[in-house]
């Protein structure tokens, strides 16, 4: 059976001699047999779900440090988007000055 098993001898010495006493439990061998395969199973259940849950968190975790880079990246693209904007706008200007000049050397 399991490790958990009780054995035939422990599971008869759990059934009273008289079913009908109160406070007392009967229970066959294949009942006893039946419920430990239950519990063995739920134990089991929940043996997965703890690690499905541990292996969950861990991805949630990873993926909000992923997240949290990833923000810090667009942070500092956005400046860097600003700065050439700023630096397109110089080139700009200095090129209408460059061109006003040569409208007024051809007059």
């Amino acid at each position: 059976m399991s490790e958990y098993s009780l054995g035939t001898e422990l599971a008869e010495e759990v059934r009273p001699d008289a079913p009908g006493e109160p406070g007392t439990l009967a229970m066959s061998v294949d009942e006893f047999a039946a419920l430990e395969e239950r519990v063995l199973r739920a134990v089991n259940l929940v043996k997965r779900e703890r690690i499905a849950r541990a292996e969950a968190e861990d991805r949630a975790r990873l993926a909000e440090a992923k997240a949290t880079g990833q923000s810090e990246a667009i942070s500092n693209l956005q400046a860097e988007i600003g700065a050439l904007r700023a630096e397109r706008e110089a080139v700009k200007q200095r090129v209408d000055k460059l061109l006003a000049q040569l409208d007024a050397l051809e007059v």
